[in-house]
């Protein structure tokens, strides 16, 4: 698979700022704010980061062409 340096930026960005919010989400759900919390975030973070990134390289393309396709049957 060939990536180009923008995609690969915004993957990076996106992956961190939605693997971030969403393990903070679902770790305080789980946990809740016991004393060790941050830790215990951040090893769920570690792996939904990585996994975030690979996931928007693989889905970016389908979902852009869905959503192109939504909205042009939108506006007809």
């Amino acid at each position: 698979m060939m990536t180009n340096i923008p995609n690969l930026i915004f993957a990076v960005i996106m992956g961190g700022l939605m693997s971030l919010s969403i393990t903070l989400a679902t770790t305080l759900m789980r946990v809740g704010l016991v004393q060790h919390f941050l830790w215990a975030w951040f090893e769920v973070w570690s792996v939904a980061y990585p996994v975030a990134i690979i996931c928007i390289l693989i889905y970016r393309p389908f979902a852009s062409n869905l959503t192109i396709t939504l909205v042009n049957k939108l506006r007809q």
